[in-house]
């Protein structure tokens, strides 16, 4: 009986080797696509919330890192993307996160013109309901782009919320709470930028691989 259970053992043990194995070398295999994958999908989002024409530089390797856990949702470190063209700086696009969206964290991409405007938004991220806290993305509803054009100013805080709570943004039917937070973690976006702008762009704490 014994030598069976062992022999049970040592032919488990071997399975369990040879299962570690085959995922350990199946995540080596598509650990470079994956990445492929993530930076087409960041090159897309980059392009769709700072205008293309506006800039002329790597935009994607143009990165540095923030933190302000506070304002962008985060205890890490947040990237800051620097459009310029022709080496001047015209835009910023900036990652914060949504703590509070109805299913956990919700994180954006914000760009901002040097001049204050919100040149457009993204979700990079979400976990919410879909058919609901879903339209956040783009594929599903145009309700991103509501942001574009705007600025921030001590004049216009109240607007930055949604209708249901005063504000000049639509929620959702049926889900109020994704807009919600979505708005607000934009707004303290903007916000940091317009207040940060000079620290950002001179900043030298560059994204992991970048020299």
């Amino acid at each position: 009986m014994t030598k069976i259970i062992s022999k049970n053992g040592l032919i488990l043990a071997a399975f369990a080797l040879i299962v570690t194995a085959i995922v350990t070398l199946t995540q080596q295999l598509t650990k470079d696509a994956i990445t492929k994958q993530e930076q087409r999908y960041l090159l897309t989002l980059l392009e769709q919330v700072v205008e293309p024409s506006s800039y002329n530089n790597d935009l994607a390797n143009q990165c540095v890192l923030v933190t302000a856990p506070n304002v962008l949702g985060r205890t890490a470190a947040q990237r800051a993307f620097i459009a310029k063209n022709d080496g001047s700086p015209v835009a910023i696009a900036i990652e914060t996160t949504a703590p509070n969206g109805y299913n956990g964290n919700i994180d954006l991409l914000v760009g901002v013109t040097l001049q204050g405007e919100v040149s457009g938004v993204r979700t990079l991220r979400h976990t919410e309901t879909p058919g609901l806290g879903d339209k956040i993305e783009i594929a599903k509803s145009s309700w991103m782009d509501s942001f574009k054009g705007w600025f921030l100013s001590d004049n216009n805080q109240s607007h930055w919320r949604v209708k249901k709570d005063g504000g000049m943004f639509d929620q959702f039917t049926g889900a109020t709470i994704t807009p919600r937070a979505v708005v607000e973690a934009t707004r303290k976006a903007v916000e940091y930028v317009n207040s940060h702008q000079t620290s950002i762009l001179q900043s030298t704490q560059a994204c992991g691989g970048q020299s």
